[in-house]
Formats: C-alpha cells, structure tokens, sequence
C-alpha cells in the first residue's frame, strides 16, 4: 500500500517523464485541456479511470465520487459538486462523450443494498440514495436471485439511473438530442478485467465490440 514517501518518489518519475527531456504534453496544455471526453467513475482506489483506460494526461475530464452517481438536475442553493463538474464539461470543455462507469464490489452500492434506513443523518447514506430507484428495480426484477446476482444486478441499474438524470440537465439533454454529445455507460468487473458497455437495444451490458 502506498505512503506518503512512496507518493512523492511516484511523483518524481512523474515529473521525470512529463517535464524531463519531453515536455511537449504539458507545454501543449499549458493554456487549456483538450479533453473531450467526462469520465463519472467511483472514488474508488482500484478503479482509476485514468489506469483502466491507459490515458494521457489532458485526454480525460474526471469527477470521481461515492459509487460513481449522477445526482438529479436541483437549482438551488446548495454545494453541487458533481453537478457543477459536468456543467463546465459540457459547457466549457464541449466534451463530446459522457462515460459513467460502475464497478464490482462497490462500497457505495453494496451500502445501499444493505441499508433499510436511508434517512439518517450521514453523508454517505444520504448520498447513495440518489441510486434508491436502482434498488427498488432490484427488488422488483430479480427477486428470487442470489444476493450477489441481485448486487451486481444493482450496481448497473444504478449506471442507467445516472445516465437518466444527466438528461435531467438542459444543457445535456439538448446537446443529446442535436447529435454532438453521446451518452455511455460502463461496468468494470475488478475480478475478472473486463469492460461491460451498455446496449441500449439489447438493455444489456455487453462485451464492447
């Protein structure tokens, strides 16, 4: 597991290999990013979208939060981190794809699963109820399943619950409907390596072609 010491001699060779002899990446990117895609992955530390998809620096726009949420479109006068990230993606950055990526054996989802109370007063319980919908589906649709088939089953129904409530966002929804942005959803499997996307006509998620 890594400490503090061994960040700092990670950053050394990061610095080694971005502002040694080749500094042209970051000099290109020194008035701006060109990112044109937004990745919503989970804060989670095995599932480093940056590392899974073996990108450059400058190639991906990232918010990270607990099990990788889209809350729903509220104006008010509340902190929106998450909100506000995809808002300057879109607007800003004009990213051409939105990816939201769920995982295996996610904290935040499997907290959701377990939990009957969702109305107390820590963060993380009211946070993962952005995804209650996704459970209720569970409940509903699998049933007779095994607990681990109904929490895998929870972990993508709440991927298709963010891709939802982004085009709970005007600036998104119109961006979608004129053809310049694109919507994908993502699923990790940690144990076996492998990439699910999902097929809107299939409503599956499936091995990427």
């Amino acid at each position: 597991m890594a400490n503090t010491h061994t960040l700092l001699e990670g950053f050394k060779r990061f610095k080694q290999t971005y502002f040694g002899d080749d500094k042209k990446l970051y000099a290109s990117m020194k008035e701006g990013q060109p990112a044109k895609t937004l990745m919503v992955a989970c804060c989670d530390s095995r599932v480093d979208p940056a590392i899974l998809t073996d990108c450059d620096p400058g190639d991906i726009f990232t918010v990270r939060n607990v099990a990788n949420l889209v809350p729903p479109c509220e104006e008010d006068q509340h902190h929106h981190g998450t909100s506000s990230a995809i808002e300057y993606a879109v607007t800003a950055l004009k990213v051409e794809s939105i990816i939201v990526m769920g995982h295996a054996n996610c904290g935040g989802i499997k907290g959701l699963w377990e939990s009957d109370d969702l109305n107390d007063s820590q963060f993380i319980h009211r946070w993962v109820s952005i995804a209650q919908e996704a459970k209720e589906w569970v409940k509903v649709n699998h049933a007779t399943e095994s607990n681990a088939v109904q929490l895998k089953a929870c972990e993508q129904r709440a991927i298709l619950v963010s891709l939802q409530n982004l085009m709970g966002f005007d600036f998104v929804r119109e961006r979608v409907e004129a053809g310049s942005l694109r919507l994908h959803g993502w699923y990790f499997d940690l144990a076996a390596g492998e990439l699910l996307c999902y097929n809107p006509e299939s409503n599956k998620f499936e091995q990427p072609q």
